[in-house]
């Protein structure tokens, strides 16, 4: 059964790596393995158990925190929202943004809604966390890569740009951010980062780190919370039962620590790249890889 000592661990280490493009499900798939909780391990992969309802509260603590972070951006995204739907027309960056999100948010919805509870039970174990880490690691370093090619700079010029020459977030269509939401979809397996292939794809149609970032976060919130929500029958049911207070104790670590965590990353994008997590995914995830073979 899962201890207090585990559930603020792993709440913690949750709510930290679900932003950092490391992915959060491949850490809290290895660690266990690594600390000898097997008991965590095994559930991970059961069909039914109480990390199902464990998840429920990290996501939920998750998106609370998210939703608090970019409170006010949010009240901009749905009073933009409802105005549009009222006027039937985009005229504002707000209003674009605000269905730039809906429709990025669809693919991984629809893909996750169907398939993210076998993916999670069919691969939610260490060596193969550990493979998908290290791909992780190539496709951040693909993404530094791909966004110095001529052809991103060209997509970049022929849209409005900000003050550092890279294109405005709200210049995107939605062909495109359906492009990008789509990239959540490698996220369901453990190991690759939701945040970093959102990023990867952002960057990849010429937006800088700091708007790719913003868009990663802002899609984030409301899959992790539907995702929370869709699942509160395992917590109130019986695979909650006997560990609640724990799932409490880990959904508050997990929310303080998923609230730092986009704090820090927002800085650090807006000088910085995804080459340190690139490398920090090939170290882990070879070194895992290891470990575990």
């Amino acid at each position: 059964m899962l201890s207090y000592f585990q559930a603020i661990v792993l709440g913690a280490l949750q709510g930290f790596t679900e932003l950092l493009p490391v992915s959060s499900l491949g850490h809290s798939v290895i660690l266990p393995q690594l600390l000898g909780w097997t008991d965590v391990v095994a559930a991970q992969s059961a069909q039914e158990s109480y990390f199902l309802a464990f998840l429920v509260g990290l996501h939920v603590a998750t998106a609370i925190a998210l939703l608090f972070f970019y409170r006010a951006t949010w009240a901009r995204i749905v009073s933009g929202l409802l105005a549009s739907v009222r006027t039937r027309r985009i005229d504002t960056p707000d209003q674009r943004l605000a269905w730039l999100l809906v429709v990025a948010t669809i693919p991984a919805g629809l893909v996750g809604l169907l398939l993210e509870h076998t993916l999670r039970v069919v691969f939610a174990r260490p060596l193969a966390a550990a493979a998908f880490l290290v791909v992780n690691g190539l496709i951040l370093l693909f993404g530094e890569w791909v966004r110095r090619r001529a052809e991103v700079r060209r997509a970049v010029a022929t849209h409005a740009i900000t003050p550092t020459g890279d294109r405005r977030l709200d210049t995107l269509d939605f062909r495109e951010a359906v492009g990008i939401g789509g990239a959540q979809v490698l996220a369901l397996l453990p190991g690759i980062s939701r945040s970093g292939t959102t990023m990867v794809a952002g960057l990849a149609r010429g937006l800088d780190h700091e708007d790719s970032a913003r868009f990663s976060f802002l899609l984030a919130t409301p899959i992790i919370l539907a995702a929370g929500l869709y699942k509160l029958p395992d917590l109130l049911g019986p695979n909650g039962d006997g560990v609640r207070p724990q799932i409490l104790v880990g959904s508050l670590a997990a929310g303080l620590a998923a609230y730092l965590s986009v704090r820090f990353l927002t800085r650090w994008f807006e000088t910085r790249t995804l080459i340190p997590f690139a490398v920090y995914c090939l170290v882990a995830g070879g070194f895992a890889i290891v470990r575990f073979a």
